[in-house]
């Protein structure tokens, strides 16, 4: 039987792209599922975020995420986020506030199926992150974003007296 090795090297090489990429499905999941239990979403979690803030903070980087990938993979130079962290994330919240939880999942969720149709995309090797910091390769970037998710996550889940079952 012959093998075509280059199909055998892009199987090679999406395969650790592919269990970072269900790591990250896993979080979203998580998240969602949080979300979606009809808990009050207005409780604290920071001193000047409660959950649903904590929720358009992740949808806004996720959606970023989604726009600079999806720029790459269709030739269009991205224009990543600019500014201090600090004012990032603070326009993060400012942006999704008004937006209901079910809509931020939504918007979650679309962001994700962009990342999923270009991520494995040949053409695309490093992902810009924000404007005056480092660019990642794919791997790095999904694995930025999982810890993201489950940073937030595990803090959410301490306000609201859960732990992870």
């Amino acid at each position: 039987m012959i093998v075509d090795s280059h199909q055998n090297d892009m199987e090679n090489k999406e395969k650790p792209i592919k269990t970072y990429v269900e790591i990250l499905r896993n979080d979203l999941t998580q998240l969602f599922a949080f979300f979606e239990q009809g808990l009050n979403d207005n409780k604290m979690v920071y001193e000047f975020w409660d959950a649903k803030d904590v929720l358009g903070h992740l949808t806004f980087w996720h959606e970023s995420f989604a726009r600079n990938i999806s720029d790459l993979g269709q030739g269009i130079k991205p224009n990543p986020l600019t500014g201090k962290l600090s004012e990032v994330n603070k326009q993060s919240v400012e942006t999704t506030t008004h937006e209901s939880t079910e809509n931020l999942i939504q918007r979650m969720k679309h962001a994700q199926n962009t990342i999923e149709a270009f991520i494995f995309e040949d053409t695309i090797d490093k992902i810009p992150y924000k404007k005056g910091s480092l660019d990642y390769s794919k791997i790095e970037h999904l694995e930025i974003v999982s810890n993201h998710i489950r940073k937030h996550l595990k803090d959410i889940r301490k306000t609201y007296g859960q732990t992870k079952k």
